[in-house]
Formats: C-alpha cells, structure tokens, sequence
C-alpha cells in the first residue's frame, strides 16, 4: 500500500541555526589558526542577545564578539525592528578551558593513537533516490529554503521577506519505495509588516506557489519535476501573520535541529549534535566518516539504500563496531553483517584516520551549519581569517569531504562489483 514520508528543514535566519552558524563560525577561526585547537562551544540567542558558552584549548585567542556579529549580519538581521541586530545585540561570552580529564583521554604523544572524543554511536545514511544520494524529502525541503533565502537577498521579485523560515515536505511512495507524487509542502516565512492581514496571506501563498517553487521545480531532473502537480496541498504561513521571528520571537540553541543536520528522519541518528564541536568530537567527525562510507557503497552499486553504524568509547581509539543495514537492497551476495566486515577493511575508523581522511582539521565548518550538512557539493574555496590583532590570512580549503565518491573504486574491488 501506498505511502507518505515528510522531512522539514529551517532557513539559515531560524533562531537555532543562528546559533548554529555563531558557534561554526568560531570553531573555524580556531581551527585557522591553530588547527589543533579542542572546542565545544554553545550559542544561545534571542531577543538582542547572544550568550557563548563552551570549553576550549588553543594556542590563539579570539575576538569573539566581531566574529559573533559578522555572522548575524550576514544571515540578514541588519535592522532594528527585528529586534536582533548585528550591530546593537549584546554578546555575552562564557567560554573557558578545556578539561584536562577530557583532554587527557584524546590527546597521546603519537597522533595515530587518538583516543575518541566521547562515547556513543553514529548514523551514515545514503539513498539512490536522488542524484546526491539523500533522502528526497529532505533535498527538497531544503532546496525550497535556499531558494527562499535567493530570493529575500535578490529583493526583486519578492521583496517583504524576513531571515526566518522552514519548510516541510510530504512525498507519497509506492510499495517498492519510489517516490510517486509531492503530497504537500509547507512553508512558514518571516516577512515585513502588511496593511492588511487578508491581502498579506493571500500576497505571499501567491509568491511561495508561482514565484519560489517553480525556481525549485526548474532546478530539478525531469523525473523529479513530474512529482509535481496541481493537486499539491500548500500550506503557506498557515498560522497568518509571521512578523515576529529569529531570536525575537523563539530563543535559539545550538544542536537543535539534528534530524535537519542529517537525513530528516530517514536512516537513523545517534542524537549527538556536530556544530561548535572540533573533529575530536566523534559526534561529528565519525558521522562524516558513515555518511562518506554509506554514500560510497550506494554509488558503487553494492546496495540502493545504507544505513552504516559505527559506536566509541571516549579515550579508545578503535570503533567498538561497526553495524550496517542495506533494506533488503543488497546486491551482492554478502550479509550485511559481512558487508560491515569488509568496511573495517576499506575505510580506518579510527579518530585520526577519519580526521586525516576527510581532512577535517580545516576551516570548513561555517558552510555545515545551515541547509545541512549532509548531500552537499564537494568544492576547494579559499576563506580568509583575521585574527584579534589584525593579523590576516587566506587558507585553501576542501569543503564538505565526506560527498566526494572518491572511495568507489576501492568499493568495487573489495567487493568485485
């Protein structure tokens, strides 16, 4: 029988996002200038304020404040009726030094042998339902946001839009798992104050269904535009007025929206949230490393759809195991419980070998925190840096490592496909 499956996603303006994004942004600047730097840091904000929380080790010392700012601004809260402002918030910090229980229990003298972070276990999930191997709902949901958010900086064709949003995505499937229709989509944004409260709604149902999701629609394959159709259900600002929003209107924490942050409910998640966490941090390093590991099984053709577990001990630098569950999509001849056996094979899941594999030790965090961090383009930016005394830098980085399908080949030969 038929059936539905719904995934939402938050704009980069949502409160927890802007605490998100605020506590990325300061892992990247430790991290670029001093790439051994241990950070856990927490955001908190809302109406005009921003409270930073967390424990750090590093060699550099941080404006945090100019940091803090930056971010706000570029998310889009420049003016004061959104009653969380760049320029005007106040930014209480409350970071201090890292344990040195913790820290004993990561560092050794050879950094082969780093120890995990923390205990607990971590999801990689891929599916070939789309061409970047994520859940479709999700993709879309996301993909409804950034053009939303296109849109709000462009202020041309839409121009009442404020940074906060979400969004939300019903696929109907079929018995075998395909995805037959867009059931109904769900889209909540913050926007300008209007005359009228009827002409307001009736304003932007009409921009969100003939402006935004035909820019979505056009953005897609054509196997995925024919999921849309008329009979669509919208909900569009269902509640009505949306004026008050971001901080103003919901306190914003960081690690909030993790099923957002992954696969939007397929798959599964260990509930460790990634941003203002450095790759010490197996919460996040470690689902990179199954969502590189899964992405690469599926592209390779070993199954459809993957789900990779692996689990730590905090100070124990070998996985505890590794689990995977193919969905009866396998295609080969091997048991999932073998499939996991030849993954320990291929990919080294210790810390370091995940840090160094995906090359996590770099500035590359800030572009995780909004939109996902999951099915994303691989790509080489350079970013620059200025540090508390002036001090400028440019760093080449590689962004978002774990898409890159670079382990398939050595799939195909461990498993002779």
């Amino acid at each position: 029988m038929p059936y539905l499956f719904t995934s939402e996603s938050v704009s980069e303006g949502h409160p927890d996002k802007v605490a998100d994004q605020i506590s990325d942004a300061l892992i990247d600047n430790f991290l670029a200038w001093d790439p051994d730097s241990k950070v856990a840091c927490e955001t908190l904000v809302t109406t005009g304020q921003v409270i930073l929380a967390g424990e750090v080790k590093s060699t550099t010392y941080l404006d945090v404040q100019k940091i803090t700012r930056e971010v706000i601004r570029k998310i889009g809260y420049t003016k004061s009726e959104y009653m969380f402002e760049a320029n005007s918030c106040g930014i209480l910090s409350a970071i201090h030094e890292q344990s040195a229980d913790i820290n004993q229990g990561v560092d050794r003298k050879e950094k082969q042998e780093q120890g995990a972070g923390d205990q607990g276990m971590m999801f990689g999930y891929a599916t070939n339902e789309t061409d970047n191997y994520m859940p479709l709902a999700l993709d879309l949901a996301h993909k409804i946001l950034i053009e939303l958010a296109n849109l709000r900086r462009e202020g041309n064709e839409i121009a009442y839009l404020r940074p906060d949003a979400k969004s939300q995505v019903t696929i109907e499937y079929s018995d075998d798992h395909k995805p037959v229709r867009i059931d109904a989509i769900v889209v909540s944004t913050q926007h300008d104050e209007f005359a009228g409260e009827q002409e307001m709604q009736a304003k932007i149902r009409e921009d969100i269904i003939n402006i935004l999701i035909p820019r979505v629609k056009n953005s897609l394959r054509p196997e995925l535009q024919q999921l849309f159709s008329e009979d669509i259900k919208y909900h569009i600002n269902p509640t009505g007025k949306f004026v008050i929003g971001g901080p103003h209107g919901d306190t914003g924490l960081t690690g909030r929206k993790i099923i957002v942050d992954t696969y939007g409910g397929k798959g599964a998640h260990g509930g460790g949230a990634f941003s203002g966490k450095d790759p010490s941090k197996v919460d996040r390093s470690a689902a990179y490393a199954t969502r590189h590991i899964a992405k690469n099984l599926v592209a390779a053709g070993v199954c459809d759809e993957v789900l990779v577990q692996v689990s730590y001990a905090i100070g124990v630098k070998d996985p505890m195991g590794i689990y995977v569950n193919t969905y009866g999509t396998s295609k080969t001849a091997l048991s999932d419980g073998e499939i996991a056996g030849k993954i320990t094979e291929i990919f080294d899941m210790t810390p370091y070998g995940i840090e160094s594999r995906l090359k996590l030790r770099n500035p590359i965090y800030s572009e995780t925190a909004a939109y996902g961090h999951m099915g994303r383009e691989a790509q080489t930016v350079v970013k620059e840096f200025e540090g508390a005394n002036g001090d400028k830098k440019k760093v080449e980085v590689e962004l978002f490592t774990w898409e890159k399908l670079d382990y398939v080949d050595k799939v195909k030969a461990s498993f002779g496909i």
